[in-house]
């Protein structure tokens, strides 16, 4: 094994996190510009129910594929350790072991959603007017989701083999699909939510097929092998305890959006959902730079922590969170002066424009610090302290988020929903920032003992 992530113990730290970090964030752009697509096409030709609809379905929809990313993370901080150790054997069946996971896991968890669909909707909010459009987006998006858990799953495994283009283009593909198909199917078949239905669940199969070509017939040193399936129990703990984390994560979302959606529904009605589907969009699309330097990082300090190179993963974690600041800050000024026109892309209902104006600029005020807290979070799941990565992935979410939105619309009606996304994040920067000097510390007295042995080495 030629081992191509071998220079993540030897180039210069900005050179790689450049690297990882620009084709990641170039998957998340489009991906996030296919978000943004897609709710532009429903929002001005389905309407604002057709919004509402998506933003109760895709919560549910990355729960159940966030199965596959998990396994890909968690698998994925053990290969990066494993190749940084040279450990051939440990990388290939850790592979086999995420295929077999992924694959079961998912069809189980579709063949749940199929049964319980009703339930599950109104769980989410789908209620209402709400419910009758969003049964109609999710029965068909349910055949996409085990095909978007391999691609998840998949991307993070090519991330830590050293080809993050490849993993890019993961991404990349199914956002493509789906923007040529969203006009195609929406506007000239007239086929509407069940059009952009449609266009998703074909995008994910792409996404899929696409990975499963690279790692049959591209370059790709890892294969899928009878043998490597079979499960091993040690592996399979120890994918389950990093991946858990991202379980965990995407669970507390999922958390979070019921109640979110139920509070939303409760003080603010039908239309306020909607807004919340419009702020969500344009998340994932403003931030996307500091998403790609997060997972870009990963694989960076893995291989490092792994090699025992403890300068090299602090140099990669403080240029990390730097580099993500500074961006964050960008956008936290752009969000502020342009809020109005971005709002305005997505439709041309004045109640939905005035209502979403304010909560946008409430929910962005914390922007400058969520930085911290990502790459914080990433640090400790990429060296397999699962402990510490949990509580930190959860803290604005499950910790300070939820509890927040039951309790400051009390106060402060739907006005406090707003208010309750910049204190969780100014809290989960707080606690993330408390570990993270723990952990720098730990590994600056791990240099001065590797140099002090290499120092008494040379005097022998």
């Amino acid at each position: 094994m030629s081992n191509q992530s071998a220079h993540f113990g030897t180039d210069p730290i900005g050179k790689l996190l450049r690297e990882q970090a620009i084709p990641a964030a170039i998957g998340i752009l489009v991906m996030s510009i296919y978000g943004i697509v897609d709710t532009i096409f429903v929002g001005r030709w389905v309407g604002a129910m057709g919004i509402a609809a998506i933003t109760v379905v895709m919560p549910i929809t990355y729960l159940i594929s966030s199965i596959g990313m998990a396994i890909g993370v968690g698998g994925a901080s053990v290969l990066s350790r494993a190749l940084g150790a040279d450990n051939e054997e440990k990388a290939f069946r850790t592979f086999g072991n995420q295929v077999g996971l992924t694959l079961t896991l998912a069809v189980v968890f579709v063949l749940l959603g199929a049964v319980l669909m009703d339930d599950v909707l109104r769980i989410f909010g789908g209620q209402g007017r709400i419910l009758e459009p969003s049964r109609e987006y999710f029965s068909i998006i349910l055949y996409g989701i085990p095909f978007l858990a391999w691609a998840m799953m998949s991307n993070n495994v090519i991330r830590a083999e050293g080809h993050p283009r490849v993993a890019m283009f993961i991404l990349v593909v199914p956002a493509v699909v789906n923007i040529i198909l969203d006009p195609i199917f929406i506007v000239w078949l007239d086929m509407g939510l069940e059009g952009a239905a449609w266009a998703t669940t074909i995008s994910y199969i792409a996404s899929a097929t696409y990975a499963c070509w690279f790692f049959l017939f591209g370059k790709s040193e890892l294969r899928i092998t009878r043998r490597c399936m079979v499960p091993n129990l040690g592996i399979i703990r120890e994918i389950a305890s990093i991946g858990s984390v991202t379980l965990a994560r995407q669970g507390t979302i999922s958390l979070l959006i019921i109640v979110l959606n139920n509070s939303l529904f409760a003080y603010g009605g039908e239309l306020a959902i909607s807004v919340y589907g419009i702020i969500n969009r344009l998340m994932m699309f403003v931030v996307f730079p500091v998403f790609g330097i997060t997972q870009g990082v990963l694989p960076i300090v893995g291989f490092n922590y792994g090699a025992k190179l403890w300068q090299r993963v602090k140099d990669s974690v403080t240029l990390a969170i730097k580099s993500a600041t500074i961006i964050a800050t960008m956008v936290f000024i752009l969000i502020m002066i342009f809020t109005e026109q971005l709002v305005g892309i997505f439709t041309t209902d004045t109640n939905l424009i005035e209502m979403t104006v304010p909560a946008l600029r409430m929910v962005f005020l914390a922007t400058p610090l969520i930085a911290i807290n990502l790459i914080g979070s990433a640090y400790f799941q990429a060296i397999g302290k699962a402990l510490p990565a949990l509580l930190l992935t959860l803290s604005k979410q499950g910790i300070f988020l939820i509890p927040l939105v039951l309790l400051m619309p009390l106060y402060f009606e739907l006005d406090g929903v707003w208010m309750a996304f910049p204190i969780a994040d100014v809290g989960a920067a707080l606690v993330t920032y408390i570990y993270l000097r723990k952990g720098t510390q730990k590994l600056d007295r791990q240099t001065e003992e590797q140099e002090t042995e290499v120092v008494a080495v040379a005097e022998e």
